[in-house]
């Protein structure tokens, strides 16, 4: 849930979502690839396609962009524009209320300039249907009075290259989808490309922190950049508790227990999720609201906030009779694998039937 500045209202350190401690995020944004660390395939691919464009003198291909939140998606834009040696325009999708918008953003628009629609998924059926022409003809179809007066005007609009943001993709119509012709997915980061993100908005924040400082915050922001920062600012200030001078492995290894951060990046949620489902239900599986209400957490927010991450890497499984936990969950948690999926499986979903899980064992 979003309040008035934009700003995930749910505070968590670890979070995805922008928050207000992340409002001098812009400060710290590469403006070049030479800058940007980590996505090195999407990186090499859209040079090469803006040295082409700019040596034949166009506007850019439009350009969709899609992955979890906090991966430099507007970074990306912001050096699509200039490395283009052109501007950008910065606006959202939900903001796009009707295709008078539209047509006022489109029409200031100069040759070969960048559009930078976030959160594109979320754009008016009416207004979508606005810009198929506009991508595809650079031209704008208006319709002009009302009643049997009415009449349809096209407008010439200069080219441009709009670059679509989203975090989901699948949401996307398919009409809008096919319009871009160059579609890229963010990837999370390893933690060497973190420590190099962290390493260059350190000298900007003006921190002092050494190899070893730098290795256990990347190892511990889930693979992205705006997570790392954010634990950066906080190290800032545990080190400032601390008496130290620099961030060293002792002042990240403290501030990050104290935030209840473990050493791959699960938060006390993530456990309690995951113990949980060890616990309670014997390694699952269980169903989502069950869990919501055996956790006290939001099923909403445990399907969109806590779960994909547990996902992504091999903690939870989704099954159609509910989420189970895999192997790798119980050793990371020290937990002893339940005998019943021991004698059904040989190891706990390696190679698992969902039909040999009885009522009873779930």
């Amino acid at each position: 849930m979003m309040d008035y500045d934009g700003f995930d209202e749910e505070e968590r350190v670890i979070g995805r979502s922008k928050q207000f401690d992340d409002r001098d995020e812009k400060n710290l944004r590469p403006i070049t690839f030479e800058e940007y660390s980590g996505q090195k395939k999407v990186k090499e691919n859209l040079s090469i396609f803006i040295k082409a464009a700019k040596k034949r003198g166009e506007a850019l291909d439009h350009v969709l962009l899609y992955g979890p939140p906090g991966l430099g998606k507007t970074t990306l834009a912001g050096i699509i524009a200039s490395e283009m040696g052109v501007g950008m325009h910065i606006t959202t999708g939900p903001s796009i209320e009707k295709a008078g918008d539209l047509a006022a953003i489109l029409t200031n628009l100069n040759e070969n300039e960048v559009l930078f629609i976030d959160e594109i998924h979320r754009l008016n059926k009416n207004v979508e249907e606005v810009l198929y022409p506009a991508m595809e003809d650079y031209c704008l179809d208006l319709m002009i009075g009302k009643g049997p007066s009415a009449r349809s005007v096209r407008l010439d609009l200069p080219h441009f290259t709009l670059v679509g943001a989203t975090t989901r993709a699948g949401m996307l119509s398919a009409p809008l989808r096919d319009r871009f012709g160059m579609i890229h997915r963010l990837e999370l980061y390893e933690p060497d490309d973190l420590k190099e993100i962290l390493r260059r908005d350190a000298g900007l924040l003006q921190i002092d922190i050494n190899d070893d400082g730098l290795s256990n915050i990347a190892c511990r922001s889930r693979g992205t950049p705006r997570i790392a920062i954010r634990l950066l600012k906080r190290m800032r200030d545990f080190a400032v508790h601390l008496d130290k001078d620099v961030i060293d492995k002792e002042v990240s290894d403290y501030g990050l227990n104290a935030l209840d951060i473990d050493s791959i990046g699960l938060d006390a949620v993530d456990r309690r999720i995951l113990t949980t489902i060890a616990d309670v239900f014997r390694g699952g599986p269980v169903g989502l609201e069950t869990l919501a209400a055996c956790t006290g957490e939001d099923p909403v927010t445990i399907e969109d906030v806590y779960e994909p991450f547990l996902l992504q890497n091999g903690f939870l499984a989704k099954t159609p009779r509910g989420r189970v936990l895999t192997l790798r969950a119980f050793e990371h948690l020290g937990l002893t694998v339940p005998p019943k999926f021991l004698e059904k499986t040989g190891s706990v979903f390696e190679n698992i039937s969902i039909d040999s899980l009885t009522e009873k064992d779930g």
